[in-house]
């Protein structure tokens, strides 16, 4: 692995996160090009130099390059992925043709593939091999992080050259990446609290109060615990930034998609007409069904992401579902 240090980066989907990404790298001082998908919204982006779709009121500097053409990460430094998580895999195969086998990969999608149940670390290694990989996670609102604001990141990869690289290339007195090297227990609890987030929406939409989203967020963290250990993950890795951290964040905040999701759902709203309605993904509509998938395959008991599931993928009735883990047998907490 060369020491050499990250000037040039790529980042790669358009969207609110990838777009603050953008921001603070070429705040850093960093070369940037940023890939949207959608020719109109490169057009727009590079037109106005602000992100009106996905990340209003931010401007973006004149020296971001906005491309719809994936050859502009050809000759990157590093290239960071910040795609939906169910989009990681069509991206980066596309990509393969640009990118050297040297070119490191910043994972910044937090989900898990439906289908093939596999971390967006799993999915980059089969499409992109050989390529080294790092994954970031953590409480990171992109808007936030974009104007400038205090936040703390998991930044974890196997490679500590690596990790290196990256945090030279990120960090700065506002954006505080720390390490981490144990990238199964980061995405694991990236990909699930999302799942969390829509149940504790859920609670508040319902008006069942602070001390049942409480229970919800703990009871939440034992199970994305027992399914990040099951995958080859370390426990201590959920009671950092991109377990507990990210957890407080996208629980408690009705500014998160999950939650803001999960709050629409408990006050009777149609879930067809909510993904309908919006620009940004909420990761955890995609995710509820491979964690469960996951969580079953691996002997994961994980009573709070089937309920979710159950709302969002089976027609399962509200009420019902609500009652049931209310009338789960009392049990250790440990």
């Amino acid at each position: 692995m060369t020491t050499a240090s990250i000037r040039r980066l790529a980042v790669i989907g358009a969207g609110a996160w990838g777009t603050a990404l953008a921001v603070l790298l070429r705040r850093n001082g960093h070369e940037v090009s940023l890939w949207a998908r959608r020719a109109e919204l490169a057009d727009r982006i590079a037109a106005r130099r602000v992100n009106s779709d996905y990340l209003p009121g931010v401007a973006l500097d004149a020296a971001i390059g906005v491309t719809t053409n994936l050859a502009s990460a050809a000759g990157a430094d590093a290239v960071l992925m910040a795609v939906p998580a169910q989009h990681l895999r069509e991206v980066a195969t596309r990509l393969t043709g640009h990118v050297a086998s040297t070119v490191p990969i910043l994972l910044c999608a937090k989900g898990i593939e439906r289908g093939s149940l596999l971390l967006m670390t799993e999915v980059a290694a089969e499409v992109l091999p050989g390529r080294p990989l790092a994954v970031l996670s953590g409480p990171t609102f992109a808007a936030e992080v974009a104007r400038g604001l205090p936040t703390a990141a998991t930044l974890a990869t196997s490679d500590r050259g690596l990790s290196t690289r990256f945090v030279a290339a990120l960090g700065t007195r506002s954006f505080r990446p720390y390490l981490s090297d144990d990238p199964i227990g980061a995405e694991v609890g990236g990909a699930v609290k999302n799942v969390l987030a829509i149940a504790c929406g859920i609670v508040a939409g319902r008006g069942l109060g602070e001390n049942a989203r409480a229970a919800l967020i703990t009871r939440g963290l034992a199970e994305i615990t027992r399914l990040a250990i099951a995958k080859g993950g370390r426990a201590e890795t959920l009671m950092g930034l991109s377990g507990l951290g990210d957890i407080t964040l996208t629980c408690t905040s009705g500014t998160s998609r999950n939650t803001s999701l999960g709050m629409a759902l408990g006050q009777g709203h149609p879930l067809a007409e909510l993904l309908a309605s919006r620009r940004s993904v909420a990761e955890g509509a995609f995710s509820a069904a491979p964690v469960v998938a996951l969580a079953e395959r691996l002997g994961v008991d994980m009573p709070i992401a089937q309920a979710v599931d159950a709302v969002l993928n089976r027609g399962a009735d509200l009420s019902q579902v609500i009652g049931d883990l209310l009338a789960r047998p009392f049990t250790s907490e440990s």
